[in-house]
């Protein structure tokens, strides 16, 4: 259970803030009072950020590969031309996914030292639950913001341009993607709808998403910096684990 909210804490704020903040210095902190040391919390975050984006990278190269979705006839020559070019991205996209799990399945070595810090293979059966939960995020993601936009958009239309706009965000290194989701989303689906309706439901989703999260984790983080001198004494088995 204390895993959980760490973890939970730890994902509202690296939405909000950024992965340097909540993805590493939250569980750094967060672990590191429950006894754990930094090379525990390494592997932790390492452990999520593989799971995030294997499944990323799953879902947005099927949806590329299909042809639900292209980049914008702006960022290339033309609309025949980036629809090319998404299909042969989304290829080695999920070419990717698949050598994911290809590796944990057949490599001889499970272990790697970076460092000071050394990084396990997970089991196969761990990656595919990896790739699974992570894609049913995002999947869900995309369905909050097709219902916010009433369904004037078509589901997988949606959530290719979703999927876009996360990696424009990460690109871009500001937190939470703040601008560049709503640019993104006028882009992709401007010429089939008003505006202002994307940017209102955009403007939904984020405060479904990210900020009432946010404002539970604030209340979560509390209770746990309050606890942590308290589970210490009193044995954390994570402490003596350490």
């Amino acid at each position: 259970l204390r895993t959980l909210r760490i973890a939970a804490v730890a994902y509202a704020f690296n939405l909000n803030l950024g992965a340097l903040v909540g993805g590493v210095g939250f569980r750094y902190r967060l672990y590191a009072r429950s006894g754990l040391g930094a090379g525990t919390v390494a592997r932790v975050y390492v452990f999520a950020v593989v799971t995030n984006w294997s499944g990323y990278l799953l879902v947005l190269g099927a949806v590329l590969a299909a042809g639900v979705v292209s980049v914008p006839p702006s960022w290339t020559q033309s609309w025949a031309s980036g629809l090319a070019a998404s299909r042969v991205l989304g290829a080695v996209l999920v070419a990717l996914a698949v050598a994911w799990l290809a590796l944990c399945k057949l490599s001889p070595r499970r272990e790697w030292t970076v460092r000071g810090t050394t990084i396990e293979l997970p089991s196969i059966r761990m990656a595919a639950v990896q790739l699974a939960l992570s894609a049913a995020n995002w999947l869900l993601m995309a369905l909050l913001v097709h219902v916010l936009l009433r369904g004037q958009a078509d589901y997988l239309t949606v959530l290719g341009t979703l999927l876009l706009a996360a990696v424009a965000g990460a690109v871009a290194h500001i937190p939470g993607g703040l601008g560049v989701l709503e640019a993104v989303f006028v882009v992709m689906l401007g010429a089939g709808m008003p505006e202002h309706e994307i940017l209102a439901a955009l403007f939904a989703y984020r405060a479904l998403y990210y900020i009432a999260p946010l404002l539970v984790a604030l209340l979560n983080y509390a209770a746990l910096e309050v606890r942590a001198p308290a589970s210490r004494q009193a044995g954390d088995p994570a402490a003596r684990n350490a």
